[in-house]
């Protein structure tokens, strides 16, 4: 079945990544989901020309991405909802009703999203279930591909 995308189809927000790997992970899933890839400052990491092409990003034109200097900037931009992903969180992320549009926020690979915006989120929060007591949570890329992928499956 040949379905028409919706532009964005979603959009992948992160809060102040860390890790270089994690965020060219998550840009390659953007690209090819045509998502939107949204930074806030302060980066982890050096996003100039050289640096992408040292790092060998040959998919890096095909990544809508936008930068922000906070994440009250970003949420300026037009979307549907706004979904929070943390592992403090308790609704399950195949709960939420996801559309073309909506954002989904990720915090920072050490601290996760600060108490403060996860308290605002209320019932916007999202967790993805896991044993706890195996690991602390997962990869931030792992993460993002789970939750990307649930939310576009039920837009597409």
């Amino acid at each position: 079945m040949n379905r028409s995308w919706p532009d964005p189809p979603l959009q992948v927000v992160l809060m102040e990544p860390e890790i270089p790997p994690n965020t060219g992970n998550i840009s390659r899933s953007c690209a090819a989901t045509g998502s939107r890839l949204h930074l806030i400052h302060p980066l982890g990491f050096d996003l100039s020309e050289k640096a992408v092409r040292r790092a060998g990003l040959d998919y890096w034109p095909h990544v809508d991405l936008h930068e922000h200097d906070s994440l009250e900037t970003c949420l300026k931009q037009p979307h549907r909802k706004v979904w929070y992903l943390s592992t403090k969180a308790t609704r399950n992320y195949t709960d939420a009703d996801f559309g073309p549009g909506d954002m989904l926020v990720f915090g920072p690979e050490t601290r996760g999203l600060p108490e403060d915006v996860l308290e605002a989120a209320g019932a916007q929060a999202l967790t993805i279930p896991m044993q706890t007591h195996a690991v602390r949570s997962l990869n931030l890329a792992t993460s993002v591909g789970i939750v990307l992928f649930e939310a576009l499956r039920q837009v597409m």
